[in-house]
């Protein structure tokens, strides 16, 4: 068993690793390495580890598939992204040529569907006054 005094880079020293549990440490050599023994009464310890390796294993595991579902949905923003770009420049290009081909017409579209409101309304309102005879 170690010392219970305390080295330089020993934050408590060796003997602050000791446990009732069956642990136990001693200093190898001069080094500042630790030896641990385990007690083989105390075998739980196994199953402990066994499952904490389990569950690692599994929190690796969704680790994993979160980090593909991650690359999976950048990808398919990044994509989402393109197509939007190309359909504002369609739209941008669209309405520059509706633009155009109104300067390069004129005003008369304008003036026929004013005309075209006006008739409409006409015959509605001559429709109407014969329909009541």
């Amino acid at each position: 068993m170690a010392s219970s005094s305390s080295r330089p880079g020993d934050f408590y020293g060796a003997a602050a690793y000791r446990s009732r549990e069956g642990l136990s440490t001693r200093q190898v050599g001069g080094s500042d390495e630790i030896q641990l023994r385990i007690d083989p009464i105390h075998g739980e310890f196994d199953e402990e580890i066994t499952g904490l390796r389990k569950q690692v294993r599994q929190l690796r595991n969704v680790a994993q598939d979160i980090e593909t579902e991650a690359k999976f949905q950048n990808d398919f923003i990044n994509q989402l992204q393109m197509t939007l770009i190309k359909v504002q420049a369609g739209v941008k290009n669209n309405m520059r040529r509706l633009n155009k081909s109104i300067i390069k017409e004129g005003s008369n579209h304008i003036m026929h569907v004013v005309l075209f409101a006006l008739l409409l309304f006409f015959v509605v309102y001559f429709l109407s006054k014969f329909s009541r005879r």
